[in-house]
């Protein structure tokens, strides 16, 4: 039971790892962007949410298998939709469409999945960061990111991720025969050991246990 949390454990640091720096994206007005964030398995809530606007509403909203429009900041209404509506593959990304110079800011990802064995208070959370630039039309966007470049730099996260996960394995199969030798040390010394006494009547040597 502790190994397995200490593996879930571990699989969420190095997500978080892999997405702590905040990636940067620029656009012209009128494109249609997209804000990556990736979860290792089903979510049981998600909030997109910029960082200024976040005590007026969300970006994006879902909860119980379901978005909520209600939530939304009036700027973002009818503009922002799931990159897959499946979330196939843990990908809670979303598409900011006809951006302008107004969406400019910082964008969190903010995301809670439950464990495996589904219990409310093991609810754990994942927060990814995208920081937005839009400019006007016709201004250089040579950093702008492709669908190409974003599944490239996912790609590049889940290498990071399964060689972080790799070493974390390896580091706690080590703890675990470390720990496993102390114990068998400690058997070891705990276990008494035989002493001899002379019997002076008979010249005998007897075993005490």
């Amino acid at each position: 039971m502790a190994f397995s949390t200490l593996l879930q454990l571990f699989l969420v640091f190095s997500l978080t790892f892999a997405s702590e720096a905040q990636r940067e994206i620029k656009a012209e007005s009128g494109d249609d962007v997209t804000l990556q964030c990736q979860s290792p398995r089903a979510v049981t809530l998600l909030e997109w949410s910029r960082a200024d606007l976040k005590s007026d509403g969300y970006l994006f909203f879902y909860r119980n298998e379901r978005s909520y429009g209600n939530y939304q900041h009036p700027s973002f209404i009818g503009r922002v939709q799931l990159k897959d509506p499946e979330m196939k593959d843990g990908d809670v990304s979303v598409i900011l469409k006809n951006v302008n110079i107004n969406d400019t800011g910082s964008y969190e990802c903010r995301v809670l999945i439950s464990s495996t064995d589904g219990r409310e208070r093991d609810l754990i959370e994942i927060k990814d960061r995208v920081s937005l630039t839009v400019g006007e039309t016709g201004e250089t966007a040579e950093n702008v990111w492709t669908e190409e470049a974003i599944d490239e730099e996912k790609k590049d996260g889940f290498g990071v991720m399964i060689v972080l996960t790799v070493v974390g394995v390896v580091v706690l199969l080590l703890l675990i025969l470390l720990l496993g030798l102390v114990m068998f040390r400690k058997h070891q010394t705990s276990v008494k050991r035989p002493s001899y006494r002379l019997q002076s009547e008979t010249g005998s040597v007897l075993l005490k246990v």
